[in-house]
Order: C-alpha cells, then structure tokens, then sequence
C-alpha cells in the first residue's frame, strides 16, 4: 500500500464533530473530487469517484449524516491496467442535489456554476484546515517520502489553483502551482512544509511515520556524504603516495638518495620504509618532527630535483 493511500485511510477514519468543519471539508471533496451532471428536467447529479474505499465510505456516510439525503454507492472492477477496483459515490437526479451544491458553496445564485472558491464560510481556522483535508482525500497525492518530499493537488483551472495555494501558505507555508497538460498543480517540495500540511489536516500517524522515514534517509545520506568524502580522501592520499614513492625510487635508481640534502634524504627514506603513512603521521616520525604542510613542501621539492634531474638527462 502506498504511502498516500495509507493517509488518506487515516484521514477517512477521522472523527470530525463540529457541523461547519464537516461541511467545510465536503465542500472540498466534492469541488475537487465530484463531478456534475445535468439529466433530463434539468435535474442535477452529483457524482463522486474514486479508487479508495475508505474514502467513498467517509463521502458516503458525510453526504448522509450532513446533507440527510439519499446516496448510492456503486464498486467497479476496471478491465486495464491495474484493474483495480474504483468507488462511485452519486446523488441521484433529483431536485434538492441544486440546494445541497449551494450549501456546499458550489452553486451560486439561480443553480449557476461558482468555479470561484467562496471562502466566507472557511473564516475559523478549524474550517480551512478541514476544507484542506477534504481537498487532500478528493485530489491529493503524497510520495513515499523514502523516495521523495512531494505533496500535490490536482486542480481542473487556474482560479481554483490560485486560491487552494492562497489557502496551503496562509500557515506560512510556500506551496507552489505548475500547469501540467490540462491540469493545474499545488505543490509541496520541502519536506518540513510537508509535514506541517500533514499537521493541518489531522494525519498525525502519517506525519510520525513521515518524520521517521526521513530521519532514516537523512542518516543515510550523511553516512554516504561521509563515506564518499574519506574514499576519496584516501584515494587521494594513496595516489599521493605512489607517486612520491615512484619518484624517490627514480632519484634513488639513477643517482643515489645521498644526492638530496639530508633533510629530504631522511623523509624520502621515511616514506620507502611506510609508504602507507599519512603526511602527518611522516612529519611525527622525523628525527625533528614538522607539521603536515612541511612534510609536503619537502615532497614538492623533492619531486621538483627529480625533474630538474631528469631534465638534464634528455
């Protein structure tokens, strides 16, 4: 089960009390999840699918116990690609499905379709927080955050975009919108701003296992940052050091190490003798130890004779 779909299953299990927050949150639901129709006698349906049972039976039970109206709910097994089954949640043609969409601040004045978010009924703060719930269950999705820290909502217009993001970031949160094909996107990125959305909406065995998650990836990730950095420290230094021994063993083949002054001469016999030292731990080990950045100064210099040597030789 994916993590956005064990969310939305505690979410579904919710137990909301307060008569504006349920209808905020149905609200919600049906402006981003319903789909209106229009049958014979201009009478309107209102049709709810999706493919999370426990959310067809929060949509269910709220259209009932709010609204105390007759709903039906249907199961259908798709044919492709998943064939997973999906949950059809309807209101029936009937002439009180106008008042119920005008209660639920969709319908405007003479049964018009309001496309523009009403948001004097979210004024309390326990209102737009269930209307952000209810706006998560009907167009939410949410990544595995071992994965990936992206939340969205998925929007059929701009305006409708432009006002759920208005709402997300008056918590002080920075969500973001992107057009994609015919769609409109709410986004959240970060994973600190995820988890207050989490906060808001009352997911808080999600938030938790969303923290851990985190707290694991980013272990991990600071384990391989360090790993990766002393591999290549080390890679680094061995690389160093076979090509110091190379040219040594070159001085040493062709004229002798008694050729280098006695002070080079004592370090290039140091580092023949352990050449799996670290520079320090060379400049610890001379008869006058020397810091790390003076053992390779005489390196350098000592690398720069078996140049001029070698210059000389052609």
């Amino acid at each position: 089960m994916s993590f956005s779909r064990r969310t939305k299953n505690e979410l579904s299990r919710l137990v909301v009390n307060k008569p504006c927050c349920q209808l905020a949150e149905l609200s919600a639901l049906v402006r981003f999840g319903g789909i209106i129709q229009l049958s014979s006698g201009r009478r309107l349906a209102l049709n709810i699918v999706t493919e999370n049972a426990a959310v067809a039976r929060r949509v269910f039970t709220m259209l009932k116990k709010v609204l105390g109206i007759p709903v039906e709910i249907a199961v259908r097994k798709k044919t492709r690609l998943r064939k997973n089954n999906s949950y059809l949640v309807r209101i029936p043609p009937q002439a009180d499905v106008g008042e119920v969409l005008s209660k639920l601040k969709i319908l405007g004045e003479e049964n018009s379709l309001d496309l523009k978010l009403k948001t004097d009924f979210l004024k309390n703060k326990c209102c737009r927080r269930a209307f952000l719930r209810g706006a998560f269950l009907g167009c939410g999705s949410l990544s595995d955050p071992g994965k990936a820290n992206h939340l969205e909502l998925v929007v059929e217009d701009s305006d409708n975009a432009e006002q759920l993001k208005e709402l997300i970031n008056s918590f002080g949160l920075q969500a973001k919108t992107v057009k994609r094909k015919n769609k409109w996107i709410v986004y959240l990125k970060d994973g600190e701003e995820i988890v207050i959305f989490l906060n808001l909406i009352k997911a808080y065995s999600a938030l938790l296992n969303y923290e851990n998650i985190r707290i694991v990836k980013d272990v991990r990730n600071n384990v391989n940052r360090i790993v990766n950095c002393e591999t290549a420290n080390l890679t680094k230094m061995v690389n160093a050091a076979v090509r110091q021994i190379e040219v040594i063993n070159w001085i040493k083949d062709h004229v002798g190490l008694d050729y280098l002054p006695p002070n080079l001469k004592e370090l290039a016999e140091i580092r023949l003798q352990y050449p799996e030292k670290s520079l320090k731990e060379l400049g610890e080990m001379l008869d006058r130890p020397i810091g790390k950045s003076g053992v390779n100064h005489r390196m350098r210099r000592i690398e720069e004779i078996a140049e001029e040597l070698k210059g000389r030789k052609k």
